[in-house]
């Protein structure tokens, strides 16, 4: 469902996530590129922009995509199920996966600001620069209009997604925050680049996380996606070992490319390895974007890749993009009564407790109200 908010003004952080270099360069840290941008250049995502020897936003107050959605589609099955969250994305993104499935806002950033940005007047009040509202972009959504649109109509959480949130990370740390004030809840589906100085500037107000885990080799990220690994793991480690954000993996298993079976059991030894309450949700490919020549996953790839993290001591292991309602389900891993079952995103609850098990008295890991 697509929304409508009010009008806005584009708003250009002063305190951006980056330091001044020499000549004039700056160097972003909102993600672990470190882009060291020329002047009048643009970091990798192609929405953070050097001006006058300082980082501005392009995209801050313009969603390109605007959604109500079920949680269970970020995918998170842990976190305030059945509950409707307000999806917001813009474009740009700082990885350049083939196979992207939302490439036509994240794969654009370079060609659609079409406004210069730098400010034509300064509030001192406010402590940000102003400039006119390019529509570029997509439609105005300010931090303020999204958070009343949540409390108006008793949406009780946002999500940052369908493109990298850590690319437009002012703009979602303002409405991350001013949501909090409001206890409305905030969500990231992240690629789990973030920069540890993002990390830490946004924990405060982020309550969820899903980390896309995109392969367990680093020559597929640096092939595929244009990226690294490491950061990605230390990034899990970091969010499930030291702090309070409920975080959940996400894999993609694309055939040929990262479903080989010894990869995936290290994969998933290694979430186990994290936590055995790790949520790990194994999706099905479909051809898209720079990837049309691969097939769909097949079925029984998903099933194999789901008993391997069963048999490596996960205890919440899903399928997803297919139909296969006893694998998208949540059972109690002590007594293996079924909790919450979910077909597509119908879902029913179980138990008479969130959270407990109704058949053995088991806590299970998670949000649950």
């Amino acid at each position: 469902m697509i929304i409508q908010v009010g009008e806005g003004t584009t708003m250009l952080h002063e305190a951006m996530l980056y330091k001044p270099l020499k000549k004039g360069y700056v160097q972003c840290t909102a993600c672990e590129h470190f882009c060291a941008i020329e002047p009048e250049g643009m970091g990798k995502c192609g929405i953070r922009r050097n001006y006058d020897g300082a980082l501005y936003l392009l995209v801050y107050g313009e969603a390109a995509a605007l959604h109500v959605d079920p949680i269970e589609k970020k995918p998170l099955f842990h976190f305030l199920p059945t509950q409707p969250v307000l999806s917001l994305g813009t474009v740009g993104c700082n990885f350049t996966c083939q196979f992207c499935q939302n490439w036509q806002i994240s794969q654009s950033g370079h060609e659609a600001v079409a406004v210069d940005p730098r400010p034509s007047r300064f509030s001192e009040t406010s402590k940000v620069s102003r400039a006119p509202v390019s529509r570029a972009n997509g439609q105005p959504a300010m931090p303020a209009d999204l958070a009343a649109y949540c409390r108006q109509h008793a949406i009780p959480m946002l999500a940052y997604t369908y493109n990298e949130p850590t690319v437009f990370f002012e703009y979602a740390y303002d409405t991350a925050r001013l949501a909090h004030q409001h206890d409305i809840r905030n969500v990231f589906v992240s690629s789990g680049f973030e920069s540890l100085a993002a990390l830490e500037m946004i924990e405060p107000y982020l309550d969820a996380i899903n980390v896309d885990l995109k392969a367990w080799s680093d020559s597929f990220y640096r092939q595929v996606c244009g990226t690294r690994i490491q950061p990605v793991l230390r990034n899990i480690e970091h969010i499930a070992a030291r702090t309070q954000i409920w975080i959940e993996i996400t894999t993609l298993l694309i055939p040929g490319l990262n479903d080989d079976e010894g990869e995936l059991r290290e994969m998933a030894a290694w979430l186990a390895g994290v936590s055995p309450d790790l949520p790990w949700h194994i999706s099905a490919f479909h051809p898209d974007y720079l990837l049309l020549d691969r097939p769909p996953t097949p079925h029984s790839t998903l099933i194999r890749a789901w008993e391997i993290g069963r048999e490596a001591g996960l205890r919440y292991v899903y399928v997803g993009n297919v139909h296969d309602g006893d694998r998208a389900s949540t059972f109690c891993p002590h007594c293996n009564t079924l909790l919450v079952s979910r077909s597509w995103y119908t879902v029913q609850q179980h138990w008479r407790e969130p959270g407990v098990c109704h058949g053995c008295g088991a806590a299970i890991a998670g949000v649950w109200a």
